[in-house]
């Protein structure tokens, strides 16, 4: 009798032990969202929140790219910090720690391009390698860099490094596209729209690796939100609509927002990327 209850507990332990590990997999997945259709529409706007929330700070504030790097660095590494704690998916803590990483971007690309002189091609070229270096260390330490790979702390930290890496390269690209290569801001939407699209549709009709065009739709998004937000707060006679930047911002932010409340988003379990 008494090993008939030992077996018992036994069994109970072990069931006990198992379930939280497949638990902690749950959990550490649905921290980040499906890439569905919503999540790129929010991406985009997202991207373009940064490009405008950054330089209202840097520039309509007139606290510099240097500060508004300072001020959008402590709360990247205080938003980023709460998204890894966190033990499940948070949409709105998630797409506050993405519009952080596009802040801090776009001061970061304009203080490296303007202030320190390198310049658009040249603090691309660099932010470019960054990103490969990035993205190659993470898959040398993890074997992937699927975003279903990203299940632990540091997996959590390469994805959100790499991401940081992404956004600045758009903002120097996207200002690069629009002002040194003569596309212009409507141009350069078009232009990187069009970029996004190819990579549909060779998403949908091509065998090319999923993880591959997830990682360049993500990078496309940025520089489009960087000229679509030069669009909107740029003066008439630069080809821009002369929207305040803070205006712009704000209706960005409720637009987010209001995908967020009205579809919902789920983890990225099992999406193939």
């Amino acid at each position: 009798m008494n090993r008939v209850s030992g077996s018992r507990r036994g069994f109970s332990s072990k069931r006990d032990r198992v379930e939280p590990t497949k638990g902690v997999a749950r959990e550490a997945l649905s921290k980040v969202p499906q890439a569905t259709l919503i999540f790129w529409i929010t991406k985009i706007a997202a991207t373009t929140l940064g490009e405008t929330g950054g330089d209202a700070v840097s520039m309509s504030m007139s606290l510099g790219y240097l500060v508004g790097t300072a001020i959008f660095g402590v709360v990247f590494l205080v938003v980023v910090a709460a998204q890894i704690r966190a033990r499940r998916f948070h949409p709105f803590l998630y797409w506050t720690t993405i519009v952080a990483t596009t802040t801090v971007g776009t001061t970061l690309a304009d203080f490296a391009d303007r202030s320190l002189g390198i310049g658009y091609a040249g603090g691309a070229s660099i932010l470019f390698i960054f990103l490969m270096a990035s993205l190659a260390v993470w898959y040398w330490s993890s074997g992937s860099v699927s975003i279903d790979s990203v299940k632990t702390p540091r997996a959590e930290m390469f994805y959100w490094v790499t991401i940081m890496f992404s956004q600045t390269l758009g903002t120097a690209l996207g200002d690069w596209t629009a002002d040194s290569a003569g596309f212009g801001y409507l141009g350069g939407t078009f232009l990187f729209g069009g970029l996004l699209a190819l990579t549909a549709v060779a998403y949908f009709w091509t065998k090319i690796s999923r993880t591959a065009l997830f990682w360049a739709a993500f990078i496309l998004t940025r520089p489009l939100g960087a000229v679509v937000g030069d669009f909107l707060d740029k003066p008439i006679s630069a080809g821009g609509m002369a929207m305040s930047r803070y205006s712009a911002s704000a209706a960005l932010a409720v637009f987010i927002s209001a995908l967020l409340l009205v579809f919902r988003q789920r983890a990225a379990e099992g999406s193939g990327h």
